[in-house]
């Protein structure tokens, strides 16, 4: 089976997919903007990248921006086909515009979009913070953001998402060729570890019994909930002298706004909260095997969002047997049982994060149980083995063109 993998910033949802395909013997492309990582058997072609356009507005920016990416993602799949023929299969990233075009120069060959995210004005990320109200500029540009999905999906013979509540932002009528799966998490790698450890920048090392609070985020951010993280982590500090908190990720935003200053959000909220640098330790962002390392060391792991795309990182914590303290916001109770397999805190209550985790600092043995089921979600629901064979299923049944066949085997 030849398949056409298609992503802005490739391998992106597809990592595990693409390698195991490749592993089994198929013929694999990966075709993207730019890679970040070594792929083994895939072949990856790059198809450019173009200055942005100078629109006038924010709306008109994003609709020309999918325009011209699915342009040049159309010229580079008619230069392959030229070469070597059509591939059985496209599996494309519904976002950005990368899909925009497929089915106008590959008509006969199935496509399954990856539906991560469909924008609304209310009901998710946006309108959440009160303090961040949606504009009519707001909702012209989300409406924007999502013609080239709509578009995408009228044409494409199936979908794909990871979890349910990601699936139904989309409108009702797209929904029934929308499976679900998950990208998959591997609880081999990511497993309970007693004898773990790890080494702080100053050179101390932590391990299973010191009282510890993590958070880990791409970046260090209000949309994955970091000055709440911080604001409980300072009440957390003045009241348990023993506690050393960690924190994993960048300085950037990766999604909503930058500090209205220009510093960082680390900058601001160590400021606002006025913690004890010698308390919190910022280890920027950490190569994978450390990351899980610090999961399976962690008293307990705060993971908070807007309701927004689900984290790997989250589930990767539950599969090492970590306590997730998580908000109570899509899709994180999803996973997250408050009291069955972890905690669940509200979004803007920093005081009840705070109790939450000094309850689990004062009696962690308590939350065994809790850190077990943990595993046992993640194992069942989206254990790594399980979804590639569920969606290698699925796209072996629309490469046969059968379009209602990839979401009957990857439900």
């Amino acid at each position: 089976m030849r398949v056409l993998f298609i992503h802005r910033s490739g391998p992106g949802q597809f990592l595990h997919l693409a390698r195991h395909l490749a592993d089994r013997g198929d013929g694999v492309t990966l075709l993207c903007e730019r890679v970040d990582r070594p792929l083994g058997d895939v072949r990856v072609l790059l198809h450019g990248t173009e200055a942005p356009a100078r629109a006038r507005t924010a709306t008109g920016a994003a609709v020309d921006y999918h325009v011209r990416l699915g342009e040049r993602v159309a010229v580079a799949i008619d230069r392959m086909v030229r070469r070597e023929g059509p591939p059985d299969v496209v599996v494309g990233h519904a976002g950005w515009g990368s899909l925009l075009f497929v089915k106008d120069v590959l008509p006969a060959t199935p496509a399954l979009a990856y539906c991560e995210y469909y924008y609304r004005p209310s009901g998710a990320d946006m309108g959440f913070d009160p303090a961040d109200p949606v504009t009519a500029e707001d909702r012209r540009r989300l409406r924007a953001r999502n013609l080239a999905q709509t578009a995408t999906l009228s044409a494409v013979e199936a979908g794909l998402s990871p979890t349910r509540w990601q699936r139904d932002l989309y409108p009702a009528e797209y929904r029934p060729k929308i499976g679900l799966c998950h990208d998959g998490i591997d609880t081999d790698v990511c497993r309970p570890d007693p004898t773990a450890r790890f080494t702080l920048p100053d050179g101390r090392v932590l391990d299973r019994t010191a009282p510890v609070v993590t958070f880990a985020a791409r970046d260090l951010e209000p949309y994955r909930g970091f000055p709440q993280f911080m604001r409980a982590a300072a009440k957390v500090a003045a009241r348990h002298p023993a506690a050393t908190f960690v924190v994993a990720g960048g300085d950037g935003v990766s999604y909503g706004r930058k500090a209205p200053d220009g510093r960082s959000w680390r900058a601001v909220m160590l400021e606002e909260t006025g913690i004890d640098p010698s308390r919190i330790h910022f280890v920027g962002t950490l190569p994978h095997a450390d990351l899980i390392r610090l999961f399976q060391v962690t008293t307990a792991h705060v993971y908070f969002t807007y309701p927004f795309v689900l984290s790997w990182s989250m589930l990767e914590a539950m599969a090492t047997g970590a306590l997730v303290v998580g908000s109570a916001t899509a899709p994180v109770e999803e996973f997250v049982a408050d009291g069955r397999n972890g905690l669940l805190a509200g979004f803007f209550d920093p005081d009840a994060l705070a109790d939450q985790l000094m309850e689990v600092l004062a009696r962690p043995a308590a939350f065994d149980g809790l850190r077990a089921e943990a595993r046992r979600t993640v194992q069942a629901r989206a254990d790594l083995a399980t979804s590639l064979a569920r969606l290698t299923g699925g796209i072996e049944r629309l490469a046969g063109r059968r379009p209602r066949g990839f979401a009957a085997a990857a439900e």
